[in-house]
This record gives structure tokens, C-alpha cells and sequence, in this order.
């Protein structure tokens, strides 16, 4: 534990400023009731943040699912709470294409062939990824918040995650973008023309869609179940629907 403070002064130092720092919202200072430590620990001349983070022992990372159909802005959305609320973001989506296009990836045209046609990758490629860059960020920065980006997509994913993961996180929300499939997908086709993504195409985004409809949609009721899921509608435009994100997240304890 000591070699890892040592070696994230800065970062850790940044974090309590963080932790200290509050939101404005519609001209109210919003205080996220998690970041409020009670006392400051100093080891040596370096401080630690002693609420919730790598450098609680006992402290399990605190992640977010992000789900919503393609389109829906929940990368724009991810980049925003990051700078806002200093959660690391982890798209399930960029870790596969990063691995497909890793030299002597094992997986890389698995992983290709079901992108481009718009099924899903199997949920131990997904979890393994996962685990390593949220193991990986920890480490390196001490940071021990996620947004999970675009997973679980499915029965199978959920039911991996269950089994490898859940037991070694805490579970805040699933934060749910809602967007009609026509302005998704007019969205999409227009970041296609600069993105280079092979997925940001009519035919594959049709399959996407679907994929969605018939098997994301019902891992979003299945959270709504445990009382779990934060909807957003997202059809407004990107500032204007992180005004309500960002209440949700000032309401996290």
C-alpha cells in the first residue's frame, strides 16, 4: 500500500482536491455526499484520502453502468461526468476495438467479425478487459470510480459479470440514456463521416439496433427491477441533458 501512495502523490493530492470540490447547479453549490472525508491521514509528508478509494483497504471499487442504444450520447455524457466528478471511463466498446487492433491479439478477428456485425463479443474477452483497465487505472492513479460504458449488453454478459466481478465492486447504478431509434441512428451515420468506426454504417447499425431491442433492453428491466436504473432522456441536446446527469450524481451518498 505504501509503494502505491508513493508512487501517486500527485494523483492523490488531486484527488482530495476533488473530493473537496463541489458542482453548480442551477446556482447551488452541490457537495456529493461520498466525497466528504472526516479527517485527512497523513502518511509521512504524503496525504491519503481515507473514504472509498484505493487507498481504503477495505474499499471496493464503485462502479456505474452506462447503457442506452447507439447513438445516445453516453460517450459524450462519460467524457463530461469524468471532468465533473473524476470517475474513470471505461467503454467496453473501445476496449474491444483496442484489442482488435493490437498487434498478436488472440481475438482480434473474433472480435472484428462481431462488431461489424453488430453481435455481441463473448462476455470473458469483455470481463477480461475490463478488470485489467480498472486494475490497471487503480494502480496507476488511485482512482477507484468507473463508468462501465455499453455493458452488460446482455443475458451472458450479465451473467459472466455476476459470476467474475460482482462480488469485487460496488454496484452505484445503472445510468440509462433514452433515445428514439431514428435520432440515434441519424446521429451515428453523422459521426461516421469523421470517426473511421466500421460499426458507424446503415447496414450495421441496423443490426446494432436490434441487438439492442432484443437483448440490452432487457438487462435495463432487470436493473429497474433492483431499483437500480437512472433514466435520461436523451434526445435533448448534450448540455441540456447533463444538467439532469448531474443531479443524479449529486444525490449519490
Amino acid at each position: 500500500m505504501t509503494s502505491v501512495i508513493a508512487r501517486s502523490t500527485g494523483s492523490t493530492l488531486h484527488h482530495i482536491k476533488r473530493c473537496w470540490s463541489g458542482s453548480l447547479i442551477g446556482g447551488k453549490q452541490c457537495i456529493r455526499p461520498s466525497a466528504l472525508p472526516q479527517s485527512v491521514v497523513r502518511n509521512g509528508s504524503v496525504p491519503v484520502c481515507p473514504f472509498g478509494t484505493k487507498f481504503s483497504v477495505m474499499g471496493k471499487p464503485k462502479v456505474v453502468f452506462v447503457l442506452g442504444p447507439p447513438g445516445s450520447g453516453k460517450g459524450t455524457q462519460c467524457e463530461k461526468i469524468v471532468k465533473e466528478f473524476g470517475y474513470t471511463h471505461l467503454s467496453a466498446g473501445d476496449l474491444l476495438r483496442e484489442e482488435r487492433n493490437r498487434e498478436g491479439s488472440e481475438y482480434g478477428a473474433l472480435i472484428e467479425d462481431n462488431i461489424k456485425n453488430g453481435r455481441i463479443v463473448p462476455v470473458e474477452i469483455t470481463c477480461a478487459l475490463l478488470e485489467n483497465a480498472m486494475n490497471k487505472t487503480t494502480e496507476a492513479t488511485g482512482n477507484d470510480r468507473f463508468l462501465i460504458d455499453g455493458f452488460p449488453r446482455n443475458e451472458d454478459n450479465l451473467q459472466g459479470w455476476t459470476k467474475k466481478m460482482a462480488d469485487k465492486v460496488e454496484q452505484q447504478f445503472v445510468l440509462f440514456f433514452e433515445c428514439s431509434e431514428q435520432q440515434c441512428t441519424e446521429r451515428c451515420l453523422k459521426r461516421g463521416e469523421s470517426s473511421g468506426r466500421s460499426d458507424d454504417n446503415a447496414e450495421s447499425l441496423k443490426k446494432r439496433f436490434n441487438t439492442y431491442i432484443n437483448d440490452t433492453v432487457a438487462i435495463i428491466k432487470h436493473y429497474e427491477e433492483l431499483q437500480l436504473v437512472k433514466k435520461i432522456d436523451a434526445s435533448a441536446g448534450p448540455d441540456e441533458v447533463f444538467e439532469h446527469v448531474k443531479a443524479i450524481f449529486c444525490e449519490q451518498k
